[in-house]
Parts: structure tokens; C-alpha cells; sequence
């Protein structure tokens, strides 16, 4: 009768984890359980047991060890051979890393909108890229609430109601006020409202953050209450740069920025009104994930914001 014999397994077929071969790389080095254990600084008792495991994991022995000594296995200085030059290059990139902790270099990226960019980053990059000449700054325009850690931001720019609470944010610039503006080919047609509810008869550009979200509220402060107008018009953008320009060339009312809209009468192109009603001013903020191992570019420029750059001062 002849038997179906397998050969057993003789070995630990879990894989060989970092940890197990740094021991091993360090006894071979040494030539000594003791001096490794000392180096790692465990006992020379745990450093045994991982040479154990490793074996058999391996199914081969990697070191011959006596009482008094201990010397390399064939297979074992294969071993070493190979894995030496990787170890090597691991510790050089981590001392390569460790070294970079806090310096000012590497390329920023920032996610913000059109309106933000405007008015609160574009006059100051120039400043910023003169006084830190090793930093590349990246910067992302979009009118979506873009998740900047999946997408590998290192910080965005939004309204502050609109960021996620497990977000630090620092204020940026000057509160931002919502006006309603209109040309005065538009107003020579139709009559300036008096009051939000007035905007119901009125072709209203309506603006959403992204295709198939909501449209903007218009929002308004009527005496101590917030009142939401449910406008309505024929045009929709995405982006208030749009909503702007489609309100100079007469199109209709649109509620803006003020300091994006530029109402001032110099221009002479916009017309504001139901100032009296716009809501209390809200600050753009600067928000990233954590505070704890900032990233050098990132902490330059926050530190630039905060030498009265950009921040809100308090």
C-alpha cells in the first residue's frame, strides 16, 4: 500500500515583519544577543525569541550561536547581504525626513474658491514667494467643499460655516459682507428694491456651489431675525465671478461680496442696495487638518498670514 505522505510544513508561513529582520540584521552586525538587545534596548531574552520566530518563519536557521559566540549561517549571510543596503536606505530616508521636520521647503497646496483667491491671496503670494524661495505654492480653484485631505491638500480656504468641524481655521482678512448689486441699465427698467421681499419681483442670478447642489441663500437681517428670500431668475452659475459679470451687462440682481463686487462709485458699473438689511460680515478662513507636526511650508505660511499678511486680527 503506498501512502500519500506531505511533507510537514517546518515553518511559520506568517510574513516576516520589519521588526524580525532589524534583530536579525543587528545580532549579525554585533555578533552579540547582549550588545543587540543594548542597541534596541529590549532584553536579550526578546531579542532570542524573535531570532526563534524568524527561523521559523523562515524554515532555515540564519545565525549558529553558541555559549560564547555568534556566527553568520551561509543562508544567513545571503540573508544580510541583501538586506543590509535595504536597511541602510530605510534609516538614511528616515534621518532624510527627520532632518526636513520644520523646514521651509516643498510645494504648498491650497484649495480655495475663485472669490477667495481674489480677494485674499493673490496680492500677497509675491511677498510670499520672495521671502521663502525653496516653497512651491500649488493653488486649486474650484466652488466645491473639496475634501483637501483626500485630495492631498495641505490647507483650504472657505467660509467658516462652511468647514468641517474636526478642522483648526484661522480667520483670513477682513469680515466679508453680502451685498445685492445691479447695473443702472438694469435699474433704468426695473425699480430698486426697498426691501428683501421686494426681490420677489425681480430677475434674481442665483449661484450654487457645484453642479447639482442648492443654490446660495439670500439671506438678510431684518431687525434682530435672519430672513431667507426664496429669489428666483433665469440665470444660475456655479461661480461669482459669473454672477457678477451677468449682473454689470444688466441681466439681473445678484448677492456678492461686497469687496469682490467693488461697488465703490468710482467704478460707477454697480449699483448696492438693501444695505441696510445685509446680514453681519463672516471671515474667510484658512483651515488643514492639525496643529501637531505642521509641515514646514505650511507653518511659513501661516507665520506669513500672522505677520499681518492676511490673518484677521483680533
Amino acid at each position: 500500500m503506498v501512502q500519500n505522505r506531505s511533507a510537514p510544513s517546518s515553518f511559520d508561513e506568517t510574513p516576516v515583519g520589519l521588526p524580525a529582520l532589524l534583530v536579525f540584521e543587528c545580532v549579525a552586525r554585533h555578533r552579540s544577543f547582549a550588545r543587540a538587545a543594548e542597541e534596541l534596548d529590549v532584553s536579550p531574552t526578546a531579542v532570542s525569541k524573535a531570532i526563534r520566530r524568524l527561523e521559523g518563519q523562515l524554515g532555515v536557521r540564519v545565525l549558529n550561536r553558541t555559549t560564547r559566540s555568534v556566527a553568520l549561517s551561509e543562508i544567513g549571510g545571503q540573508l544580510l547581504a541583501r538586506l543590509a543596503p535595504a536597511l541602510e536606505e530605510i534609516r538614511g530616508t528616515v534621518r532624510l525626513v527627520r532632518g526636513s521636520a520644520g523646514k521651509h521647503w516643498g510645494t504648498l497646496r491650497l484649495n480655495t474658491s475663485y472669490v477667495a483667491y481674489t480677494i485674499l491671496i493673490e496680492r500677497i503670494l509675491p511677498a510670499f514667494l520672495r521671502q521663502h524661495p525653496d516653497i512651491d505654492v500649488e493653488v486649486s480653484i474650484d466652488n466645491a467643499l473639496s475634501d483637501i485631505v483626500g485630495a492631498s491638500f495641505d490647507a483650504g480656504i472657505r467660509f467658516g460655516h462652511a468647514l468641517q468641524k474636526d478642522m483648526v481655521a484661522l480667520p483670513l482678512g477682513a469680515p466679508q459682507r453680502r451685498v445685492v448689486v445691479g447695473s443702472r441699465a438694469y435699474f433704468a427698467a426695473h425699480p430698486r428694491p426697498e426691501r428683501p421681499q421686494d426681490l420677489i419681483g425681480h430677475d434674481c442670478i442665483r449661484q450654487r456651489l457645484s453642479r447639482g447642489s442648492r443654490s446660495f441663500e439670500w439671506a438678510f437681517q431684518v431687525g434682530r431675525k435672519r430672513t431667507v428670500i426664496a429669489v428666483s431668475g433665469r440665470l444660475l452659475f456655479d461661480e461669482m465671478r459669473s454672477v457678477l459679470e451677468a449682473a454689470r451687462a444688466g441681466c439681473g440682481l445678484a448677492y456678492v461680496f461686497e469687496q469682490f463686487a467693488d461697488v465703490s462709485p468710482a467704478r460707477g458699473k454697480l449699483i448696492s442696495v438693501l444695505g441696510a438689511y445685509s446680514p453681519p460680515p463672516e471671515h474667510f478662513h484658512l483651515y488643514y487638518p492639525a496643529r501637531a507636526l505642521m509641515p514646514g511650508k505650511l507653518r511659513a505660511f501661516v507665520d506669513f498670514l500672522r505677520s499681518g499678511a492676511g490673518l484677521a486680527q483680533a
